[in-house]
């Protein structure tokens, strides 16, 4: 896919191409299957994916599976759906656990170089014994166990001899390196778990931060695409690639992760909104996930062109959901089908529309792509319209439909409110209207103007939906931090309005809708047919976006 758009990254990458350092430009997206995928990470797949095939290289889909207490089969083909529905085409499946014996091979290595040990420390002391940003580290008492000694325990430790937690390997560095990340990190810890790929064949696994290194290697990758926030670890991965002696020298570089207002990206938060109930799962259309917007109506191509618009820089932070939901408007506009829904119905009965006859009225699909053509929609003496396009007592400058005043129905005729009715509650529940046979739409009528157009569904074939309405996730615009300075944490700021139910009606012809399908509603906005909870006996629309906003690129 293309990325026209120059950035350092790209720069980097013709420098090596032009120089001779690389023949072949290979990428690498590596998600760990511990959750997934959100817009965060459609940056990263756009990113590797984009450039690799703009320079003629490709890109591995490699699964980062070293936590089998936290990773799941089901996570790992919700991420390859991801991918694949983007529009991107993976040249190798790989995962990290099909290294795992060379990675072992690796650690070995070190071991026999001097440069790795087991040490008993507990985590807590390991920290304590690790200094902070002012302070050095202090070196573990087992640090200069011998060669002989520290194969040995690995050996055992591989074998299943010790229990979680009770040993680490570490790697040999320096405890008092500025960079804490250098101070002799775990590169393997004991974990009696089943993998979801290597079952019970393992009950040690590397850490992320010597694993991935070596993956990359390993593969071949050239230039190895990550977040700013591995900047400080990238000494580690030279480190490691060099000292485990790997054939293949990748380079790692950085760029801003992207955000978003109104919602958190952290996998750990998003699991416990799912956990915790807060939403209707992984794919909510609440979610800043990428199924939880497929789910919401939003398309790949418009997913893709807002990340490129975000564009690569080395600076992180949270982009407008403003500017996310412009570019589902600017792509659903000439292809979403026009039509009409009722979200809060209140029936019009036009007391003067011949009783028992019904009409067929010719409308646009797309007044922005005419080729779409023109579709039929029925009309009759009775319809529902908008509770809230009638008001008995209305202020100034309200042109919709109050005792005496007349509007035009969209594609239809001007109608006049002559009456209502109301319930024992005083609540309005029938309007009373008559109608003007010579103002039909499209037959030129001029005699008079009216300011007001409502839209409606003909009520005697109209077809019962639900509408879902979402507002943000989060109230705060901002919730990245684990607490804000009033001590509140971001499920304090979970919006209970967040999804408002409606139960409406359609048009007749939108009877066969299926899930997926996009239409624009008059008035409304953009909806998506729910592919989750839509069925025979009912269709559900999560609503895409509003049809008007403020921004501007």
């Amino acid at each position: 896919m293309e990325n026209s758009s120059s950035n350092f990254i790209k720069t980097i990458i013709q420098n090596d191409l032009e120089s001779g350092k690389h023949k072949k430009v290979v990428t690498r997206f590596p998600p760990e299957p511990n959750g997934y995928l959100h817009i965060g990470h459609a940056k990263s797949i756009v990113i590797n994916f984009g450039l690799a095939d703009e320079f003629g290289g490709e890109t591995n889909l490699r699964f980062d599976d070293t936590n089998p207490l936290k990773e799941d089969q089901e996570y790992v083909d919700a991420i390859k759906k991801d991918v694949e529905w983007l529009g991107f085409e993976w040249e190798n499946l790989r995962f990290a656990s099909d290294y795992f014996e060379e990675m072992y091979d690796r650690a070995v290595l070190l071991i026999k170089k001097g440069k790795a040990y087991v040490d008993d420390l507990t985590a807590d002391e390991i920290r304590e014994y690790r200094g902070t940003l002012t302070q050095p580290g202090k070196e573990s008492p087992y640090r200069d166990r011998s060669v002989e000694e520290n194969l040995d325990l690995f050996d055992r430790m591989r074998k299943g001899e010790f229990e979680n937690g009770q040993k680490v390997l570490r790697a040999k560095i320096d405890m008092s390196s500025p960079n804490i990340n250098l101070r002799d990190p775990v590169i393997y810890r004991v974990s009696h778990a089943t993998h979801h790929n290597t079952g019970d064949t393992w009950c040690i696994y590397p850490m992320y931060a010597f694993a991935h290194p070596i993956e990359d290697a390993i593969e071949g990758v050239t230039h190895s695409l990550c977040t700013t926030e591995f900047e400080d670890q990238r000494p580690l991965y030279n480190w490691v690639v060099e000292e485990s002696e790997m054939e293949s020298q990748p380079q790692q570089i950085e760029f801003g992760r992207l955000g978003l207002t109104n919602t958190v990206m952290s996998k750990r938060k998003l699991k416990q909104l799912v956990d915790e109930e807060y939403v209707d799962g992984w794919d909510d259309p609440r979610m800043p996930t990428i199924s939880g917007l497929r789910r919401k109506g939003y398309t790949p191509e418009s997913i893709v062109e807002f990340v490129k618009a975000v564009g690569v820089s080395k600076g992180s932070g949270a982009a407008d959901t403003a500017m996310l939901e412009h570019f589902i408007r600017e792509d659903l506009k000439v292809k979403a089908p026009r039509t009409m829904g009722i979200l809060d119905p209140l029936k019009v009965v036009i007391t003067n529309y011949p009783e028992g006859q019904v009409e067929m009225l010719d409308a646009e699909i797309n007044p922005e792509n005419p080729e779409m053509g023109t579709r039929q929609i029925p009309f009759s003496r009775e319809i529902y319209i908008e509770r809230e396009d009638f008001m008995e007592d209305p202020p100034k400058k309200y042109f919709r439909l109050f005792p005496g005043n007349e509007v035009r129905l969209k594609h239809a005729y001007f109608i006049k409110c002559e009456d209502f009715i109301k319930d024992e509650d005083g609540n309005v529940v029938e309007l009373h209207c008559t109608y003007d046979v010579e103002t039909k739409s499209g037959t030129g009528f001029t005699g008079r103007k009216v300011k007001g157009t409502l839209h409606w569904v003909e009520a005697t074939q109209a077809v019962p939906a639900e509408f879902r309405l979402y507002q943000p996730l989060i109230s705060d615009a901002d919730m990245e931090s684990e607490e804000d300075s009033e001590g509140k944490t971001f499920l304090d700021y979970v919006n209970k309005d967040s999804l408002i139910v409606k139960q409406g009606y359609i048009e007749s012809n939108m009877k066969d809708a299926k899930p997926q399908d996009k239409f624009q509603f008059f008035r409304h906005g953009y909806f998506n047919v729910d592919p989750k909870h839509t069925s025979e006996d009912k269709i559900v629309f999560n609503e895409i976006v509003s049809l008007k906003s403020s921004f501007k690129l």
